[in-house]
């Protein structure tokens, strides 16, 4: 899909905001791969070489999660004042030594630690600054952004998951995040300092003519809002819950590691075919609508993987819930401004970052 010159915002060129999807695509592709996508597949095996219970190794690496979703607010402010390059170029500088840690770490205690330090990484590189940038310098365009965005990293686990298990054929766990820290140094580092330069747009005016409606903290403390958050918050839980646990689901149902590592990667492919869906979903429902059809298919697609026992079913149902988790996704990007944007005669299609 070609991008207008005249969609371009005032902040770069038509070739700049090219060059700008592009970089995220790799970067969100790599950065997801190696900081969310490897430690499902690895973590197995963490536990059993080190005798840590495997409830503990996936409280630490939950624990790294609460710590992204908090770094979002500081990364937020940042983002907003002086755009995406320096706050993502750090937080990929950042999730380096942190992964080194993760591998170098020889108690649970410098692991969980590690995690932590993950995490503030995460709330710097992943979905959400990304979708801001996004959001910011494509302006009216955003929707064809975040979609090209979500459906190139959504190959992260595909990526990934199949390579992280190749490597741990050849080298213990510890190794191959070692191998992946480097990855992610050749990666993200440059790519994200050369990538993401550039003029930063001053924000859209608001959309609302009323007064309430503008003002961001009065929004944020609004009921309507909370809700959204609490509702989005549990619906995350369950999707990605069935995420962290698949390879050790599968492997329990009597599949080796290399096979679940495929199915989680499959998984991945599901996720690109459910986005690729999104665009005639806003267009046929109202955002009440699909919001609730999405959280009904996350729900359903994560109970199924509790219920099958083959691992034949359990790799189907692992792609039918990528598709889920991929429209979740895009759901979550759009949800704020799906709800801000003024009445229209068909759903609205307008998107905005995260947070």
């Amino acid at each position: 899909m070609p991008i207008a010159t005249a969609a371009a915002s005032p902040g770069l060129t038509t070739s700049g905001l090219r060059r700008v999807l592009a970089v995220l695509c790799v970067t969100e592709i790599t950065s997801w791969g190696i900081l969310f996508y490897a430690f499902p597949v690895l973590a197995p095996e963490i536990s059993q070489t080190t005798g840590w219970s495997t409830t503990w190794v996936i409280a630490a690496f939950s624990a790294g999660q609460i710590v992204a979703a908090l770094a979002g607010i500081p990364v937020g402010r940042w983002l907003d004042r002086r755009g995406p390059r320096s706050v993502m170029t750090a937080g990929s500088v950042l999730a380096v030594p942190a992964v080194v840690a993760v591998a170098l770490a020889r108690n649970l205690v410098w692991f969980t630690v590690a995690w932590l330090l993950a995490g503030v990484a995460m709330g710097a590189v992943l979905y959400p600054p990304a979708f801001a940038a996004l959001t910011r310098w494509y302006g009216q365009r955003r929707v064809f952004a975040l979609t090209v965005l979500t459906l190139a990293a959504g190959l992260a686990s595909t990526v990934f998951a199949p390579l992280t298990a190749l490597l741990t054929t050849r080298l213990d766990w510890r190794d191959t995040y070692l191998i992946l820290a480097g990855v992610l140094a050749v990666v993200t580092i440059p790519a994200h300092l050369w990538g993401l330069r550039g003029p930063w747009p001053p924000p859209e005016p608001p959309l609302s003519a009323h007064l309430e409606q503008r003002n961001p903290a009065r929004i944020a403390r609004s009921i309507s809002f909370r809700a959204l958050v609490i509702a989005f918050s549990l619906a995350a839980f369950a999707v990605y819950a069935g995420v962290i646990n698949l390879v050790p689901l599968l492997t329990e149902r009597g599949a080796n590691g290399t096979t679940a590592a495929i199915a989680l990667g499959l998984g991945g492919a599901g996720q690109v075919l459910g986005r690729l869906g999104y665009t005639t979903l806003t267009r046929l429902t109202t955002v009440r609508t699909r919001t609730a059809i999405v959280f009904g298919a996350a729900a359903a697609t994560t109970a199924v993987l509790g219920l099958l026992t083959t691992t034949a079913g359990l790799i189907v149902a692992a792609i039918v819930a990528g598709m889920a988790r991929g429209v979740f996704t895009l759901l979550q990007a759009t949800a704020v401004a799906d709800r801000g944007a003024p009445p229209t005669t068909g759903a609205s299609t307008r998107c905005c970052k995260r947070h």
